[in-house]
């Protein structure tokens, strides 16, 4: 297999499958998801999340699989429109970035088929025209993890701001939000700093950052790379507060980041301290049988980012049994229909929060799937 080929993960909800014709009535989702390249940290922690998903859905077997596009537009194009034309799924889920996920809506648009996208960016279903008739998302939008942010440097009494983000759709649309929201809170962004995903130093940017004396430093990175600022911050002697992004919910964050993300503020998924959250949130139980799941299949601590991925197909689930009644998995009439489903089902509870599709909103859902948490001690903390 050569280097370029996509790495194909097939995971089967059952040991046999049977004749053709019982194949064909089988439900298939596919992925596309970035299990290698710069965001493996947000693709692992996903593609594992697959192996524990359910075996059937509405009476039907499942079949799930994965395809790796190591985090490139082009390679998650190429997946796509494998999985429609060569496996012909009845759903589309990926990517694990932006920008190998905006292109899937033309893929989804062009061939009638049902997109999950599985990233904050929330253009991915907004506006909800021709081509994002077909798109959904259960992951917060920007703007809603944002305003959770910028809600609470406003009560710390924060009056500006110094930004730093990766200089792609990740940081730019969180940028975007920020500039309107943090305004209209009285706090000013003091700098604007970029940088790559790759890079190995942020020691200009951060420069810049200090000589503009902010009262916190905003990080909008995801993943492991999102620590380097955060050390170059504390190698300076930045000792005032630093906010992240849902970017660097994952235990890599913590470990590599050590001493230098301590303190460390952001927003998130409330699955990402369940345990922590009161008896009666909707988000609570969903949230800890997942993360007992996982643990237990894999030995190894959880992501947020996964639980993206069990969020998708409970969301889809609720859709299926009205959509078997239009027609048999792997048809045009299965595809519109569920698609049709997702927009008239009503409140459906996740670990991320409490999704409400309609027709004008793709993603449905509100100040429940945002939670403030503090690192402290090396463990993820609720802040109150």
């Amino acid at each position: 297999m050569s280097r370029n080929m996509a790495v194909m993960v097939t995971i089967l909800a059952a040991a046999t499958w049977g004749a053709d014709a019982a194949r064909a009535a089988d439900i298939k989702i596919g992925y596309t998801l970035s299990i290698t390249g710069p965001a493996a940290s947000l693709g692992v922690p996903q593609k594992n999340t697959v192996g524990i998903l359910p075996a059937e859905i509405g009476g039907h077997k499942v079949r799930y699989i994965v395809l790796d596009d190591g985090g490139d537009a082009t390679r998650s194009v190429a997946n796509a429109r494998k999985l429609v034309t060569e496996e012909k799924v009845d759903v589309l889920i990926g990517s694990s970035i932006t920008p190998p996920t905006m292109p899937l809506l033309d893929v989804a648009a062009e061939t009638g088929t049902l997109l999950i996208a599985n990233v904050p960016a929330q253009r991915t279903v907004s506006p909800v025209d021709d081509k994002r008739r077909w798109v959904f998302k259960v992951i917060q939008g920007e703007a809603l993890l944002a305003r959770a942010i910028a809600d609470h440097m406003a009560k710390a009494g924060i009056k500006s701001v110094g930004f730093i983000g990766f200089n792609d759709a990740y940081g730019e649309g969180y940028y975007n939000e920020f500039k309107t929201l943090l305004p209209e809170r009285g706090i000013a962004i003091a700098a604007k700093e970029g940088f790559a995903r790759a890079d190995t130093s942020v020691t200009g940017q951060v420069l810049k950052l200090l000589a503009a004396k902010p009262d916190a430093v905003l990080v909008v990175a995801a993943g492991t790379p999102a620590v380097l600022p955060a050390k170059t911050l504390k190698e300076r002697g930045f000792d005032k507060t630093i906010y992240q992004t849902a970017g660097i919910a994952t235990q890599d964050f913590i470990r590599v980041g050590g001493k230098d993300v301590e303190g460390t503020v952001f927003s998130a998924g409330p699955v990402l301290v369940a345990e922590q959250l009161p008896a009666h949130n909707a988000s609570r139980a969903i949230g800890m049988d997942y993360i007992k799941r996982y643990e237990e299949a894999y030995k190894t601590p959880f992501a947020a980012f996964g639980a993206h991925v069990d969020d998708a197909v409970r969301f889809i689930s609720r859709a299926v049994p009205p959509a078997l009644k239009a027609g048999t998995p792997g048809t045009p009439a299965f595809r519109a229909a569920l698609r049709d489903a997702l927009e008239t089902g009503g409140e459906v509870p996740l670990a991320h929060g409490v999704a409400n599709i309609t027709a004008k909103d793709h993603n449905g859902l509100d100040d429940r799937a945002a939670v403030m948490v503090r690192i402290e001690n090396g463990a993820w903390k609720l802040v109150p």
